[in-house]
């Protein structure tokens, strides 16, 4: 059986905007009509524990609320030809609910909680709410299973290894501002073709085989979903 070419996606914030999740910041600098620091800092979190919690609170329950589009589903359609893995940005679970099989989370998971007092211990969330005095079973308030800024990546290493192995890498709905995710791209293999998905094409070092799509998630993944599997059909 032939094995099959490893395609690598790197997800950034534009695919789920099309879902209508708002991007992170906005243009004012605000996220939500709050200022980066106030909710997505450890100092945040021991600073106004429950204005942290509630805003992350309301942002699961937004996302309770949205579905995959194309760009999710041509993702997916893509793994009936490849042996496709999903890095993302994005906390949301919409890569999950499209189908996708194999995603590695950079920034943790809008829909998991995880003790402040040991960070292996990672629990499912049922529904959107974490409560203040919700515990881990070592007694400790559960925060949200999320990288904030400031913080490690610790499923950094393990995306870099899966980087490596990429036979194609796309990169989808990422400005490639944020390290050290946007780092990502330099751990490509010489000679491995890169697209670059968004209708706003990031700054970034130009490469042999590094194609750009200025186009959004919806429309440049479905057409590049499809170009990759008419190649397969006429190898």
């Amino acid at each position: 059986m032939e094995t099959r070419k490893k395609i690598i996606v790197l997800s950034g914030a534009g695919i789920s905007a099309e879902s209508g999740i708002p991007t992170f910041r906005a243009s004012d600098g605000l996220w939500e009509n709050h200022r980066i620091e106030d909710v997505a800092t450890p100092e945040a979190w021991y600073r106004n524990p429950v204005l942290v919690q509630d805003f992350y609170n309301q942002r699961r329950k937004q996302a309770l609320s949205v579905q995959p589009n194309a760009g999710h589903l041509a993702l997916v359609k893509l793994e009936e030809y490849f042996d496709v893995t999903v890095i993302t940005q994005n906390v949301d679970n919409l890569h999950e609910k499209a189908g996708s099989s194999n995603v590695v989370h950079l920034h943790g998971e809008l829909f998991k909680s995880r003790s402040t007092q040991d960070p292996d211990l990672v629990y499912d969330i049922e529904g959107w709410e974490i409560r203040m005095g919700d515990c881990c079973e070592k007694g400790s308030q559960l925060r949200p299973h999320i990288v904030w800024f400031g913080e490690a990546v610790p499923m950094m290493d393990v995306a870099m290894d899966i980087t490596e192995q990429a036979d194609v890498f796309i990169v989808v709905g990422t400005s490639l501002a944020v390290y050290p995710a946007a780092g990502l791209i330099y751990s490509v293999r010489p000679g491995i073709p890169i697209y670059i998905v968004d209708p706003n094409i990031p700054d970034v070092a130009k490469r042999k085989n590094m194609t750009m799509i200025p186009e959004p998630a919806t429309v440049g993944l479905t057409r590049l979903a499809d170009q990759l599997i008419a190649e397969t059909q006429t190898v």
